[in-house]
């Protein structure tokens, strides 16, 4: 086992300095004695699996909760942080991995929220706006400043939040996962932006699953693993292999498309579906696609923001409507029913943001799990706890998430285990046909696996099995067919032995050659 450096060396100063830092949550520990250094005007990036302890330790050191044990060392002296206030006091913030925005605000407004520019005893609007406008073009989105936030696509979301962290002037920026949601063109500027905060000083701490994208950056890594710091090292001694092997023991590959089985007969026809752009727009999300899945079949769709790969899996779900065509489930159009209908007759969606669409945050683990299988335990007004205590219990073993148990808080869980949650949920429902909008945002190389793993049997067992990604690596895992989206139609359909360059060619993006 190697381990960070007590002092900056070669890297740099040490500007920011983690000691023997714990924390526990009741019988949980989510860090076991860790040491962390940050070096001023370099990327620190931090790998490990969900519930490895990366987001409690940046939590921590932005101030959001206190240790348990430990001490937090910035330029030289000891400091406590009382709040996340106090933290962005001292010139550290940070861009957490679910989306803290005020929905119902204008993007100007969530902005400053806390900390408007005050002119003559009242809000200056007009500078926040002129600001506003400034961070925009520097992230190279145009997005108005009086726009509402809930008006956002997902990606343009994660742009706002990444704005302000950026609108404070930090000398440490702590971002977590914030590229989940955003294309391709938005992680490149983001990139820039990076490396022109760096070359002024600035250090990033870095965390992403996307271990690929993060080696572009990153100066040197850690890896958290089970609470523990398991290894250190510097960019030019990191591979892909080295970070996999360090964060979960053995080297994963995402699977194989299921065999073995029989692919069944249609279990999902889509005839010249057609689903509205949004409002105002002039073009179609979905334009006239036509897609049958088979039973025990699994199809990837992919395609790049904009392609309406979401807009088509909610539309099939219910949550859209069509401007034509049909959706029918062994046969039966289902154009009539509304959500809980389509779930009843067997065809479900994992929604692309857990924590708005997926989960309830005042409900337990086990209440989240249970939700969307309320009848099968429910007669009249009484509901039996033991089938629902045994279906609860199921799941978790089942879908591999790592909780206290069914009681445990739904916010205790780490985001990957979240995923699992509405994971488990939608397959409690023994579904025919299963949608997944990108099912492995913010979930580990180790969490993607057993996801894929678990969606590969559930296919050998007669389930169809739908799943969008941007990542292109994905689609080469368990997928039998892959679909390739552009501009709202399918622009090409491969087997599971194309190559990367051709899935990226036929979604209309630009390969880079390495």
């Amino acid at each position: 086992m190697s381990t960070a450096p007590l002092n900056g060396g070669a890297l740099g100063e040490v500007v920011l300095a983690a000691r023997n830092i714990a924390k526990s949550y009741g019988n949980v520990h989510a860090l076991k004695g860790v040491n962390f250094d940050i070096h001023r005007g370099q990327v620190t990036t931090l790998f490990g699996e969900n519930g490895a302890g990366k987001s409690t330790l940046m939590k921590i050191l932005s101030g959001v909760v206190q240790s348990s044990s430990g001490e937090i060392v910035l330029d030289g002296q000891p400091v406590s942080f009382s709040s996340s206030t106090h933290a962005r006091e001292c010139g550290i913030s940070i861009i957490h991995q679910e989306l803290s925005l005020a929905p119902n605000l204008n993007v100007r407004d969530n902005i400053f929220m806390g900390r408007e520019i005050i002119k003559n005893g009242g809000v200056d609007f007009a500078e926040e706006e002129r600001q506003t406008r400034a961070l925009m073009a520097e992230l190279e989105e145009e997005i108005d400043p009086l726009t509402a936030v809930e008006n956002l696509r997902l990606g343009q979301q994660q742009i706002v939040e990444i704005a302000r962290a950026l609108s404070v002037n930090s000398r440490i920026l702590i971002m977590d996962e914030p590229t989940s949601a955003l294309s391709a063109s938005e992680v490149e500027v983001l990139f820039k932006v990076i490396r022109d905060l760096t070359s002024r000083g600035v250090s990033i701490v870095y965390i992403s699953h996307h271990l690929e994208e993060a080696l572009q950056i990153t100066h040197h890594a850690v890896v958290l693993r089970d609470g523990n710091m398991t290894a250190y090292a510097e960019r030019k001694d990191i591979d892909l292999e080295w970070i996999v092997r360090n964060m979960v023991g053995e080297n994963f590959d995402l699977g194989s498309p299921p065999t073995g089985h029989k692919i069944g007969d249609v279990a999902l026809a889509l005839e010249e579906l057609t689903v509205p752009g949004p409002s105002g727009a002039t073009y179609k999300a979905v334009d006239r696609l036509s897609l049958q899945v088979r039973a025990g079949e699994i199809v990837c769709i992919y395609g790049l923001m904009g392609a309406g790969r979401t807009e088509l899996l909610e539309c099939v779900a219910g949550r859209l409507r069509s401007d034509g065509g049909r959706v029918l489930l062994e046969g039966r159009d289902v154009a009539n029913l509304n959500i809980a209908g389509r779930i009843a007759s067997g065809l479900v969606l994992v929604p692309e943001d857990r924590q708005r669409d997926g989960l309830v945050q005042t409900m337990t683990v086990g209440s989240n799990l249970s939700l969307a299988s309320i009848a099968a335990f429910t007669k009249g007004l009484f509901t039996s706890g033991g089938r629902e205590r045994e279906l609860v219990s199921d799941s978790i073993r089942k879908v591999h998430i790592k909780t206290d148990g069914g009681e445990a808080a739904i916010g205790s869980l780490s985001g990957g285990n979240q995923q699992k949650v509405v994971i488990g949920k939608m397959l409690a429902t023994e579904p025919k046909v299963m949608l997944l909008d990108e099912p492995s945002r913010g979930i580990d190389v180790g969490a993607k696996a057993e996801v894929f793993k678990l969606l590969a049997e559930r296919a050998k067992q007669g389930l169809a099995v739908i799943y969008s990604t941007s990542e292109v690596g994905e689609c080469l895992s368990i997928a039998h067919r892959i679909i390739v989206m552009r501009r709202g139609k399918i622009s090409a359909e491969f087997g599971p032995d194309v190559t990367k360059e051709k899935i990226m060619a036929a979604s209309g993006e630009a390969v880079v050659a390495h």
